[in-house]
């Protein structure tokens, strides 16, 4: 072989070894940057799965730009100092690109997962502990992954237990509150018996999951999934699968399932989808006797399901835009709902399926954590902005906004009970996040800006069943739950945890107290 032939040969060659290297570069770059929140084979994690079908509505410039400068209210940090363009380029290309083998989580997965540790009517049907059961608190606690189960009276532990990888949605209760249902990122649904301090059941709904929403008769849990786009339906009791839901459009085109809640006065569950611009309806069979009356929903079940879907069956709802956050109205009637990238919320009619109001709310409302009281004779909700230092509040008969609360910063979370004069909004983003503002709901004015911890995230409350003391979090490894009078703002205790996040009131949340988030 002459010495040209060898030099044209290595030229031809050449770009194969460096695209393999630079592949190999990309791996090692993704494994080292992003797996720790976005999985080895970028199926999710804390963060959501980096695939090109859950990457739809992220163009790949747009993709860059988030690499480099963060995602606005997320835990998505900016890499612009750390990774120079070539590597954010490379990390966009790779993300967009299907991987080797499709993922995939099929009916027989799910079976297959299904473990039952303590079959239905086995365990004693009386709590453990002298507590009132309907007056316990369940803590997440992030920072090792774990929950602490609290006395709402004594504010004592009664017993803390390691959880799943990454909780997230919020536990949800049946209607007793002896069982709580936990639903992680990574899919698995978790049955705890709060009687006996068991884990009773567990079972895997999918591969990366947002949350999980239980029948107000506690007899059904349904699950939305990021991946696979599915919707997934069990039978509460040992977690037995009953149906699998392909989430698409008309047109087969795939959806992720932003999060699902259950609609007690229509009894059925509906469903927030992040890539169609639909809504959809779920209903569940009804009981003979309404199941849930009391706390601030006088009305009947299902007294507000005026179609005829049968149960179980997918009713599609159109809506002009992506909603990605929903809030409901008392009578479950209107949804209220935004999209992360849109500039504004929207009102829909769930009877007729008609967009009835457009909400001007800048700032990437956070809806999810919206909640509602009287005002001066009629029934107002205000929300925290993602993006905005402003809590917005809104008359929900014209849905005109009647205020706007400058904060020190936006907030995620926003909490109250129908028993206190106050609500209470964190300020999570930004250099004030040691902040929480005290809003009087007699006069819509900030009346008290506390600073529990300084330098130190304060994020989350959440009231006893008779709203008179309320718990908030240090969030934080070297972390607390704090006590609180609802009445005079005095602090009466802290409980060290790590990294507490969200706390749940078994009462506010069975009886779907005003104040507290569905």
């Amino acid at each position: 072989m002459n010495f040209l032939s060898l030099v044209a040969r290595l030229v031809f060659f050449l770009p194969a070894v460096s695209a393999l290297a630079n592949e190999a570069d990309t791996r090692t770059l993704y494994r080292t940057q992003c797996a720790a929140c976005h999985g080895e084979a970028r199926l999710g994690g804390i963060g959501p799965a980096l695939l090109p079908g859950n990457l739809s509505r992220l163009k790949p410039d747009a993709a860059g730009q988030v690499i480099r400068d963060g995602r606005l209210a997320s835990q998505m940090p900016g890499f612009g100092e750390t990774l120079d363009s070539d590597e954010i380029a490379s990390l966009v290309e790779w993300i967009y690109r299907p991987p080797e083998t499709p993922p995939s989580w099929t009916k027989d997965d799910i079976l297959a997962s299904q473990v039952v540790a303590f079959p239905e009517g086995s365990l004693p049907n009386e709590p453990l502990f002298d507590a009132d059961p309907l007056n316990l608190f369940i803590v997440v606690e992030t920072g090792d992954h774990h929950a602490s189960v609290l006395d709402g009276d004594s504010f004592e532990r009664i017993h803390r237990f390691e959880t799943r990888y990454a909780l997230h949605g919020g536990p949800k209760y049946t209607p007793d509150g002896r069982y709580v249902f936990f639903g992680s990122r990574d899919g698995w649904i978790t049955k705890y018996d709060l009687y006996n301090l068991e884990v009773v059941a567990e079972v895997r709904a999918g591969i990366n999951m947002r949350n999980i929403a239980v029948s107000a008769d506690g007899r059904y849990v349904m699950a939305a999934n990021y991946l696979p786009h599915s919707l997934v339906l069990f039978d509460a009791h040992e977690l037995d699968l009953m149906k699998v839901y392909p989430v698409a459009d008309e047109a087969g085109n795939g959806s992720r399932v932003s999060a699902v809640y259950a609609a007690p006065p229509r009894g059925s569950f509906i469903a927030a989808l992040k890539d169609i611009e639909e809504v959809w309806e779920i209903p569940w069979p009804l009981p003979i006797e309404p199941v849930v009356s009391t706390g601030h929903m006088s009305t009947p079940l299902a007294a507000g399901r005026s179609h005829d879907t049968p149960n179980f069956r997918v009713r599609r709802i159109s809506v002009p835009d992506y909603l990605d956050d929903f809030f409901f109205d008392l009578d479950y009637r209107h949804v209220i709902g935004a999209s992360r990238g849109g500039q504004g919320g929207m009102v829909v009619d769930l009877d007729s399926g008609e967009k009835v109001a457009d909400l001007p709310l800048a700032g990437m409302p956070h809806l999810g954590s919206g909640i509602t009281w009287e005002y001066e004779g009629r029934r107002v909700m205000a929300t925290p902005h993602l993006s905005k230092a402003a809590v917005s509040i809104i008359d929900m008969q014209d849905w005109s906004v009647i205020k706007t609360l400058e904060t020190d910063g936006p907030g995620f979370f926003m909490r109250s009970h129908a028993n206190s004069p106050y609500a209470w909004v964190d300020v999570f983003f930004g250099p004030n996040r040691d902040r929480v503002h005290v809003i009087d709901k007699a006069s819509l004015e900030i009346v008290e800006t506390l600073i529990p911890e300084p330098g130190k995230t304060a994020a989350h409350v959440e009231f006893d069943r008779y709203g008179k003391k309320l718990l908030l979090s240090i969030w934080d490894d070297d972390g607390a739950v704090i006590v609180y009078d609802g009445d005079t703002l005095e602090e009466l205790k802290r409980i060290p945890m790590r990294k507490p996040s969200g706390k749940y009131n078994v009462w506010n949340k069975t009886r779907y107290e005003e104040g507290t988030s569905h």
